[in-house]
C-alpha cells in the first residue's frame, strides 16, 4: 500500500482545462495542493517528445494525473479513427516514457469504459477487459486507451513504480461539451430542453426509445475517486470508476425536464438508433477499497443545467 500523496509535491494534471482535468484542478486546490503544475495544448504539444521530455525534466513532477486525450462522440471516432489512435498513442507513450524516465513516484492513467468489449456481461467488471471485440464506432480510441492501461502495467513490472489507472464511466459536470455535434447524452438533453423551455416549445424530441440504460457520474466525484485511488489503492488492474447504479434514457430526460423546468412533453423517435441497451459498470472494486460516490444523479444534473446557463455565453455550444 502508497502512502497519501504529500500535498507540497509537484503535482502535474496533464489535461487541467479539460472536462475531469479542470474538476481535478478544483479538487486538488481545495485538498490544499500547493504546487500544482498545468500547461494548456498551447504551452505544451503533448505530441511534441521532445517538448514533452524537456517539461519534466525541467519541472519534476511527484505525481502526473494523465487526463490529457483526444475525445470526441460517435461522428467524430467513426470518421476520424485514424487521429483518434495516432494522437492518442503519441500523448500516452509520450508522458509515460518521459514519468518513467524522471522516476515519477505516482502516476495515474485515466481511460474510459469504451475499453470494455461491446457485448460484455452487465454490470462490466474490469476482468472483462480483452476477452472481445470492441465496439465498432470507437475501437481505435478504445485500443489506445488499452495501450496505455498495458503501458502502466508494464511500468509496475519492469520498474516497480506504483502507477495505477483508472476507468470512468459516463461523466457529465461542469466544463462538459454541449455542442450538438460533439456531446454526450446528458449535455445534449440539457442543451435540448432548455432551449425548449426558452422558446416555450410544446414538446421535445429525442432519438430512440428512451428504454436503453446508462450510468452517470458527476465529474466532481470521478475526481474525488481519484484523489481517493491516488492515497489508497496500489494495484496493476484498471479499476472501474462510477456509481454501480442506471436508469433509463426516459428517467434521465425527466430528470433534466424537471431541473431545466420544462413541462412539455417529452416524445421519442423510435426510427432513430437506441444504441447499446444497458452499459453499467462493476465498481466492487473502488467500493472495497472504500470510495463512494457523493452526489446523486437529480442534484448532479441540476447543479450541471445551472453551471451551463450560468457560462452559456462562453461554452462549446456549436
Amino acid at each position: 500500500m502508497t502512502a497519501p500523496l504529500r500535498r507540497d509535491d509537484v503535482t502535474y494534471i496533464a489535461g487541467h482545462r479539460g472536462l475531469v482535468g479542470s474538476a481535478l484542478w478544483r479538487l486538488f486546490e481545495a485538498e490544499g495542493f500547493t504546487n500544482l503544475v498545468g500547461r494548456s495544448s498551447a504551452e505544451l504539444d503533448l505530441t511534441d517528445r521532445g517538448a514533452v521530455f524537456a517539461f519534466f525534466q525541467s519541472v519534476r513532477p511527484q505525481t502526473v494525473v494523465l487526463a490529457a486525450a483526444k475525445v470526441g462522440g460517435i461522428l467524430a471516432n467513426s470518421t476520424y479513427p485514424v487521429d483518434f489512435l495516432s494522437k492518442n498513442l503519441q500523448i500516452q507513450t509520450n508522458v509515460l516514457d518521459a514519468a518513467v524516465k524522471s522516476e515519477v513516484p505516482r502516476l495515474l492513467f485515466l481511460g474510459s469504459s469504451c475499453i470494455y468489449p461491446k457485448f460484455a456481461e452487465q454490470p462490466i467488471k474490469e476482468d472483462s477487459l480483452l476477452t472481445g471485440p470492441l465496439e465498432p464506432t470507437n475501437d481505435a480510441y478504445a485500443i489506445a486507451k488499452i495501450a496505455g492501461i498495458l503501458n502502466v502495467q508494464a511500468v509496475r513490472r519492469q520498474y516497480g513504480l506504483p502507477w495505477i489507472s483508472a476507468m470512468p464511466t459516463n461523466l457529465y459536470g461542469p466544463g462538459d461539451n454541449f455542442s450538438p455535434s460533439g456531446s454526450h447524452v446528458l449535455p445534449a438533453l440539457i442543451r435540448r430542453y432548455s432551449e425548449a423551455r426558452d422558446s416555450n416549445a410544446g414538446h421535445v424530441v429525442n432519438w430512440g426509445s428512451g428504454k436503453p440504460r446508462r450510468e452517470l457520474l458527476h465529474v466532481d466525484d470521478m475526481a474525488s475517486a481519484c484523489l481517493y485511488l491516488l492515497d489508497n489503492f496500489d494495484g496493476p488492474q484498471q479499476v472501474n470508476v462510477g456509481t454501480g447504479q442506471d436508469h433509463t434514457l426516459a428517467e434521465i430526460a425527466a430528470m433534466v425536464a424537471e431541473a431545466v423546468g420544462f413541462d412539455g412533453e417529452t416524445r421519442w423517435d423510435t426510427s432513430k438508433p437506441d444504441g447499446t441497451p444497458r452499459k453499467v459498470l462493476d465498481v466492487s472494486t473502488l467500493r472495497n477499497a472504500g470510495w463512494t460516490p457523493a452526489i446523486e444523479l437529480r442534484d448532479g444534473i441540476k447543479r450541471t443545467f445551472d453551471w451551463y446557463r450560468a457560462n452559456l455565453q462562453a461554452l462549446r455550444v456549436h
